[in-house]
């Protein structure tokens, strides 16, 4: 017993919150009790172990004598750094060794929803600790098929990850697929969810995100419920969606808290402005530099006289501008809360009018910038503006060679490189390309809830009716 303990002294050196107590019940009895003192809740142990090993009889079962919502036997010393790292009290009692859950307390209490606000749905979001996500989404499913497998990932973090399904909706093939991408995955530490969704997808084929990650434990649970699978990660608020398409990120998740009749037109709305923050500048620089005729007459004298004194040529004060905006934008992130927007307003502001008034931009070309920039303020999620900015550009540079041919092809690439991405095995442009009617009338235009019976066949083939309403 004293070898154990003067190994896992040796093992944990440079280690100050590592605590041992020894416990002499008699001359000849000792029992050690061994834990990391930052990760492990010290009423906990003191209420678990220490106050019932001073009653412990040794004629006795040590294992009952300590009471504890996880217990369990340790058979191999390899396992005894596991259990201690991950907020365990090891108990040495001769030849058996106990792990008796002590873990602390340092999670946040279940937070709001800040990236993906909520009007009219729930408010509650996932936060760090893997068991309350767990708990939020079993609390709104509550069904024996709904299954959660464990994995650990990491040589030296061991950390978490949870694949939820449920088990007679979800596709086994997806599921499969799941876990060989896991099992692949050797690293020495999976910190953040960032780094486990960049292992799981194809990350340097697409500039899109083929992967969505959520704080909301309501989207979670629709998702399960579509035949999808969410892994959560301990450490980490956020669930990841998997397989995900592109009209997932046009479409928050409040539209299912609105009536179909009203959503219908807010969806149309965003996928036109999807296309007017990617394409507008492009379009413009086309049509005045190349394709003049597409533009009425008395128009385009107003532009031309707004343009005279400009020094510079249409692409280079197009350029300037939306790099601007883009480091405006950029600075309105990383800023606190508190200071950001209101910088971000004045800048533009100060920005802007001092351009016009000087005569390095002129006027119409502010308008297209700001436009192009509400446009896309509608997508919340992070990547797809990284996106929209990577193809505006694009964009951007063959309007100013061809003009609008150029952007015609440049469409063409845009939709042939979306078209063949896929998403777990999922084309990634569904439900529009191949066509879905089931997933097109829950996403692109909503159905009434009572007509939404039916889950889509891109997703799963196991038990496809919902429900049924009179």
């Amino acid at each position: 017993m004293n070898k154990i303990v003067e190994r896992i002294k040796k093992e944990f050196t440079n280690t100050p919150d590592l605590k041992v107590k020894e416990i002499k019940l008699n001359l000849f009895k000792t029992i050690y009790v061994v834990f990391i003192e930052t990760i492990c809740d010290s009423d906990k142990i003191n209420d678990y172990i220490l106050k019932n090993l001073t009653k412990y009889n040794i004629k006795q079962n040590l294992n009952s004598n300590l009471p504890s919502p996880n217990t369990c036997f340790i058979k191999e010393y390899d396992q005894i750094e596991f259990y201690l790292t991950n907020g365990f009290a090891i108990v040495i009692n001769g030849d058996n060794i106990i792990a008796i859950e002590v873990k602390g307390d340092l999670n946040r209490s279940i937070p709001e929803s800040n990236r993906e606000p909520s009007l009219l749905g729930p408010q509650d979001a996932f936060n760090e600790s893997i068991q309350v996500n767990i708990g939020l989404i079993k609390r709104r499913i509550k069904s024996k098929s709904l299954k959660t497998e464990e994995i650990f990932l990491g040589r030296k973090s061991q950390t978490k990850i949870c694949i939820n399904y449920i088990e007679d909706i979800a596709d086994e093939k997806n599921i499969k697929a799941i876990k060989k991408k896991l099992q692949k995955v050797d690293i020495d530490g999976i910190i953040d969810v960032g780094t486990l969704i960049n292992f799981i997808e194809a990350e340097n084929k697409t500039i899109f995100p083929t992967i969505k990650r959520t704080e909301r434990p309501d989207l979670a649970c629709r998702s399960l419920l579509e035949g999808k699978i969410v892994l959560l990660m301990d450490t980490s608020p956020y669930a990841i969606i998997l397989p995900t398409f592109l009209i997932d990120f046009i479409n928050p998740n409040n539209d299912n808290y609105v009536k179909s009749i009203n959503v219908a037109f807010l969806k149309i709305l965003r996928a036109v402005s999807f296309f007017i923050s990617m394409m507008a500048p492009a379009i413009f620089l086309a049509t005045i530099t190349y394709n003049q005729e597409t533009i009425p007459s008395s128009l385009l004298i107003n532009f031309s006289t707004q343009r005279a004194g400009v020094p510079f040529p249409s692409i280079i004060e197009l350029l300037i501008l939306l790099l601007i905006c883009d480091i405006l934008r950029e600075s309105d992130l990383r800023f606190p809360s508190n200071y950001g927007s209101a910088i971000s307003i004045l800048g533009a502001l100060i920005i802007g009018e001092a351009a016009v008034n000087a005569g390095i931009v002129s006027s119409i070309m502010i308008i297209i910038t700001s436009l192009t920039f509400i446009s896309s303020l509608i997508f919340t999620e992070l990547e797809i503006g990284n996106a929209l900015r990577y193809y505006r550009y694009i964009f951007l540079l063959f309007a100013a060679i061809f003009g609008l041919y150029g952007i015609f092809l440049c469409l063409m690439l845009f939709l042939i490189n979306v078209i063949s991405l896929k998403s777990l095995n999922t084309p990634y442009f569904a439900p529009i390309a191949p066509f879905d009617k089931n997933y097109f009338f829950k996403t692109v235009l909503k159905k009434n809830d009572k007509q939404n019976t039916k889950r889509s066949t891109l997703i799963t083939e196991k038990n496809l009716t919902r429900g049924r309403f009179s």
